[in-house]
């Protein structure tokens, strides 16, 4: 979208613009394009990168290593790591505990956490889900009971992303089984190398180890692990899921899924003439770039809230249900346009290094991995059917 930019906005976005072109290794960026699998040294390498220009955590207090950027100037930092091909920042630790423990946590947790999340000493992943408790997650029935000085907890979480290649989780556990059974969580950090913690991967459709289940036995952590008060976790945990709803939202990602679709629907034909002249799939084409630019714009009242402080959660909700359509409309449409040749799968072809011939025009199957993976877009971080309950309670009074 062409936004109105002051001269400032301008500048810095060639400073970011300078900085992507002097720092972002091309093998980073050129795995991206590719659409290669990321590993963890890839990851923290990129997280390194923007840590050293005080650029990681865009969205905390600059007395905690973050920045004082306008939202504007937020936004913008996004669109640009976007078009430059950048491996996306992993958000458990940077986006989602981080502004928790900014605001909840102790000034003890401040000080030893917070700065091994900015260095990558610490790969944090997030213990939410259960088996019974997805989208209801106040029905969780993972336990801590504490015993003299230490937490002991027992219980199940599963969906844990990069739970493989973590070394401490956030995990959301019941310390109070009578009330309202949001009244009675708590939120504790578990270091993952303490004993009777269990990671079990969860091959998804298509194919990938991304997913894990983590099985906590008389785990044991010191009583000063908990954040907040003990029963107020679902507070905490209100707070975090806003900052992961927006992440979901992918408006950058989105943005260039959408420029990726016009070049596709320019070059590749359909009963001999470019897809993009055919009415119906550029009716479809249109009304999804509506959507975005609109969403767009809403991102920035999101973006203006969160920096300011708050934690807009029917806003984020909104901005979740919709971005998340969005995103899985691009990537069916892309799977559209190539057809029968985004049906081929070689799980090798997404590896560093494999030189083999492709099936297919070029990009056909990173776009048809694509819309596999955008399938769940809708359920993880609250299904949109929740979502919509949130919005129409709190946002329309029904």
């Amino acid at each position: 979208m062409d936004l109105n930019y002051t001269p400032a906005e301008q500048a810095f976005r060639e400073e970011v613009r300078s900085y992507l072109r002097d720092n972002l290794p091309k093998r980073l960026s050129d795995k991206v394009a590719k659409g290669l699998r990321l590993s963890r040294d890839d990851l923290r390498e990129w997280h390194a990168i923007l840590n050293k220009a005080g650029w990681l955590a865009w969205h905390w207090p600059k007395e905690h290593g973050g920045t004082d950027w306008t939202p504007v100037e937020a936004h913008i930092f996004h669109e640009e790591i976007v078009v430059a091909n950048a491996p996306r920042i992993v958000p458990f630790g940077v986006n989602m505990l981080g502004p928790v423990l900014i605001k909840y946590g102790s000034e003890e947790q401040k000080a030893h956490y917070l700065p091994k999340i900015l260095t990558s000493e610490h790969w944090w992943c997030q213990g939410y889900s259960e088996p019974g408790a997805g989208s209801d997650l106040a029905s969780l029935k993972t336990e801590a009971v504490l015993d003299g000085d230490e937490w002991v907890i027992n219980g199940q979480k599963t969906w844990t992303t990069l739970g493989h290649i973590a070394d401490h989780i956030f995990v959301l556990a019941r310390t109070d089984k009578t009330g309202k059974p949001q009244e009675g969580i708590s939120f504790f950090l578990v270091p993952m190398d303490v004993p009777g913690v269990e990671v079990r991967p969860i091959i998804t459709l298509d194919g990938e180890h991304e997913v894990n289940e983590v099985f906590l036995t008389d785990v044991r952590i010191p009583k000063a692990n908990i954040v907040g008060e003990v029963n107020g976790g679902w507070t905490l945990a209100k707070y975090l899921l806003t900052y992961e709803r927006t992440g979901i939202a992918g408006v950058g990602y989105s943005r260039q899924a959408m420029e990726h679709l016009k070049a596709a629907a320019k070059r590749l034909k359909a009963n001999g003439k470019p897809l993009r002249e055919d009415p119906f799939f550029a009716a479809r084409m249109g009304k999804v770039e509506i959507d975005l630019m609109a969403m767009d714009i809403f991102n920035l009242r999101i973006v203006a809230a969160a920096e300011g402080g708050a934690a807009g959660g029917v806003e984020s909700s909104m901005l979740k249900v919709q971005g998340t359509v969005v995103r899985q409309e691009l990537t069916d449409l892309m799977r559209r346009a190539f057809g029968p040749h985004a049906a081929p799968f070689i799980s090798e072809a997404f590896d560093e290094g494999w030189n083999e011939e492709p099936v297919g025009p070029a990009g056909a199957m990173k776009q048809a991995t694509k819309y596999f993976n955008m399938r769940k877009v809708s359920i993880y971080g609250g299904s949109n059917e929740i979502q919509k309950n949130i919005i129409s309670k709190m946002g329309l009074g029904l």
